[in-house]
């Protein structure tokens, strides 16, 4: 009787945290926060749309590359789904991208949407935003009111 050759098991959400925690540890965001706080409240998000486990651990992973906290060898490699690292990729920003391109692509890849709008609503929270300097609150919420009218996310 021969073996089954076994593939490594998909990490646990609990496993994606830890290490999108790890990887983003002593980063902080616009407002002097911790980073981890940000992919938390966009992983929840998601959640609290209906997104799915494969959405909520792209979620804890969506700035990661992007961020070069984790490398994009990293992601290839990883016991993720192949969903998690196309929505992961999706919402990556590439530099010199024009926002078009951006939002034609989370558009077009599968479960990429609703993570992005969980990462925008985040983002745009006027108790985020309130902590900022006038001209970087009014440059952030034209940003983002921007890639929300791209992605035909109204309201």
């Amino acid at each position: 009787m021969t073996e089954t050759p076994r593939t490594p098991s998909t990490l646990t959400l609990a496993q994606v945290e830890t290490t999108a925690r790890a990887a983003h540890a002593g980063q902080t965001d616009k407002a002097g926060r911790p980073y981890a706080e940000h992919l938390q409240a966009v992983a929840e998000g998601v959640r609290a749309r209906g997104g799915d486990d494969e959405q909520i651990a792209a979620a804890w992973l969506h700035d990661a590359v992007e961020d070069d906290a984790l490398s994009p060898e990293w992601l290839r490699e990883a016991a993720l789904s192949s969903r998690t690292k196309d929505i992961v990729l999706a919402v990556t920003k590439r530099s010199g991208e024009p926002p078009e391109a951006y939002a034609a692509r989370i558009l077009a890849t599968p479960g990429a949407l609703l993570v992005k709008e969980s990462d925008l609503a985040h983002n745009a929270d006027p108790a985020r935003l309130a902590v900022l300097d006038e001209a970087t609150r009014k440059r952030l919420t034209e940003k983002y009111a921007r890639m929300r009218a791209l992605l035909g996310l109204v309201g």
